[in-house]
């Protein structure tokens, strides 16, 4: 699947929720996706342009795109599933904190450790965001809670994965000489 295809995922998932504007389509990837999923703000209104003029998306002002709601047509919610059923494209992984962790040679142990508690700071409040986003999709009566909460599943086990990881490392680090 292209990068242009996993954008094309990203939009018309977003739409498939509910009917938005670029703007909020925007906000909803950012702030929902947000924690799994990263779109460049770049791509998304050429993408619903591109979706518009292959008829997969559609305004509701007529002849006006500018600041309009799109929805979904019958056609984009079949490109949808077609684009989820594709194979997922492995992507290399890019963590700085492993970058530098890696080198940690050239940090020495007490610089690594300040890398390694920044690290369970953020798992820390990854772990409190899954929580409330928790808490938000449990009330939620909506059919797709139970797919959404797969997702947020899938972050409080990361969180916690890296919080027993830092703690082990923190713990291997403090037995290094200075």
């Amino acid at each position: 699947m292209s990068r242009q295809s996993q954008t094309e995922v990203a939009v018309l998932g977003a739409l498939s929720v509910e009917p938005m504007s670029g703007y909020a389509a925007r906000r909803a990837i950012t702030e929902t996706l947000g924690h799994f999923w990263s779109e460049s703000f770049g791509q998304i209104y050429p993408t619903l342009a591109r979706l518009e003029a292959d008829g997969l998306v559609t305004p509701d002002s007529a002849g006006r795109t500018s600041g309009s709601t799109y929805r979904l047509t019958a056609a984009g919610r079949r490109r949808l599933a077609d684009l989820l059923r594709e194979p997922i494209p492995s992507a290399p992984p890019r963590n700085g904190t492993l970058l530098r962790l890696f080198f940690g040679a050239h940090l020495g142990p007490e610089a690594c450790a300040d890398v390694v508690h920044e690290a369970r700071d953020r798992a820390l409040t990854s772990l409190a965001t899954m929580k409330a986003i928790r808490f938000e999709v449990e009330s939620d009566p909506d059919p797709n809670a139970v797919y959404w909460l797969i997702t947020v599943s899938a972050g409080e086990h990361a969180a916690r994965a890296q919080l027993a990881w830092a703690e082990e490392s923190l713990a291997m680090l403090a037995g290094l000489p200075d």
